[in-house]
């Protein structure tokens, strides 16, 4: 239950057997490459096979190269395998990570401009809001599909979902699958270090329980050779500088009692306070990643083109590549497991019985044992209450986008976005089934015939 600056970097780590890992959606070719370099840099793992699969033929060839390269690199003895038709390169695979992204290039324009029009004003727009819940209905039913053959094919695997909405597609494969699954993000350890950042202290030294749903998780403690820093904190809040790296999580912080995992411009999209009025965006809200209109829909398409260009430099040896370790999770739990050298990680993952207070048939977040006996929670206790109900009201909109997929229920989707908090507070419930029904229109072509029947 308790953070340090040392978790999943064991080491020396003996060495293990050959293994499999799955990379599905590899065609994100940044990711690919910052998850097989991870690998290639982690002790114990010297042998093993790379099994990269995605739609785009193109895209996976680029991978392809990169995992090559990468693997010449580290001297390790992998091998790199690619197929654009998955059921070539699951059979053996001891890990499968999901990376995929169905149609979203195609859809993130409407995503973000048909809400708008109704007021709902989004910057990321891929989790939560009707921007996720569209993303969920179109990834959803691929994913099922994917999970059934892992079911078929290497039900061993234990399974690590980084695909957005993380929380939602997590809970629809453990309810749909017996797999072994768990949700992955870099959101804890990436603010742990933000943290740090502004206490202005060593990270090594900084102590800390989180706990709650991916990116709405709570640092309910934070403390340096044993002195609480919050107070601190709050003090650092005051510093203009300081306060303008993170607007939207220091005014949470300062009002409801804890720092929050996600960036300023995400989280401001999770809650109700930050975007429900043209001025309060402009009071809340600054460029890019911390909380810009539409930063997603204005920029995705030029960063998709000028990360797959970077990449095909890099392979030309025009750019060059720090081959480092990462703090993605995905190396560490592979590691903890093929070793036995125990690590911790922020792991998403049923409730049974981990944070009291939340509901016990959805996903949370929470700090999770991992060695070679596999993940293993822990359990948290109570958070206080008025972080609870945010974190309860986000499961509630899990459970019924999940509940759409798996059992084909299109008003169980409507529901879900009459539960998300910021478009609640800016809509009717008919202008909320209206922008639904718009997008839903809009997006026919993307989505499950459930949807427009």
């Amino acid at each position: 239950e308790t953070g340090t600056a040392e978790q999943g970097t064991p080491s020396p780590a003996p060495a293990s057997r050959p293994i499999k890992v799955a990379i599905l959606g590899a065609g994100s070719t940044v990711f690919a490459r910052q998850l097989m370099g991870d690998l290639l840099c982690t002790p114990g793992l010297e042998r093993g096979t790379f099994a990269l699969v995605d739609i785009d033929a193109e895209r996976l060839e680029l991978a392809h190269q990169i995992g090559e390269k990468l693997v010449e690199r580290s001297g390790r003895d992998w091998t790199v395998e690619a197929a654009t038709d998955r059921l070539r390169v699951l059979d053996g695979c001891d890990y499968v990570i999901n990376t995929i992204e169905v149609a979203g290039l195609r859809n993130v324009r409407p995503d973000y401009d048909i809400p708008l029009k109704y007021g709902v004003d989004q910057c990321i727009g891929d989790t939560i809001g009707p921007g996720g819940i569209f993303k969920m209905l179109r990834t959803g039913p691929a994913w099922l599909e994917i999970l059934r053959d892992l079911e078929r094919i290497c039900p061993q695997a234990v399974v690590m979902n980084y695909t957005n909405p993380m929380s939602a597609l997590t809970l629809q494969a453990l309810r749909a699958t017996e797999l072994q699954v768990v949700g992955l993000c870099h959101s804890v350890q990436g603010t742990s270090r933000q943290l740090a950042t502004y206490l202005d202290l060593p990270y090594e030294g900084l102590r800390f329980r989180c706990a709650g749903i991916n990116h709405l998780a709570w640092f309910t403690e934070l403390t340096y050779l044993g002195e609480d820093m919050y107070p601190r904190l709050r003090k650092a809040a005051r510093d203009p500088e300081i306060y303008e790296a993170d607007p939207v999580r220091f005014e949470v912080m300062l009002h409801f009692g804890a720092f929050v995992t996600e960036s300023s411009g995400h989280f401001s999209e999770y809650v109700p306070h930050f975007r429900k009025r043209p001025d309060l965006v402009a009071r809340y809200s600054r460029d890019g990643y911390l909380g810009e209109s539409g930063f997603y829909a204005n920029n995705w398409p030029t960063w998709q083109e000028e990360s797959a260009q970077g990449l095909r430099d890099y392979l030309a040896g025009k750019e060059a590549y720090d081959m480092e370790r990462g703090e993605e999770f995905a190396s560490t739990l592979i590691e903890a497991m093929e070793t036995g050298v125990p690590a911790v990680i922020s792991g998403n993952v049923p409730n049974s019985g981990l944070i009291d207070n939340l509901p016990q048939d959805g996903i949370v977040e929470v700090a999770c044992l991992v060695d070679s006996k596999g993940v293993q929670p822990t359990h948290f206790g109570r958070l206080p209450t008025q972080m609870a109900a945010l974190n309860a009201q986000h499961m509630a909109f899990h459970d019924l986008v999940a509940t759409a997929v798996l059992e084909q229920d299109r008003e169980a989707a409507v529901h879900a976005l009459m539960m998300d908090p910021l478009t609640a507070a800016v809509c009717s419930l008919e202008e909320i089934r209206m922008m639904f029904d718009e997008m839903a229109e809009v997006q026919r072509d993307y989505l499950p015939d459930f949807i427009n029947p």
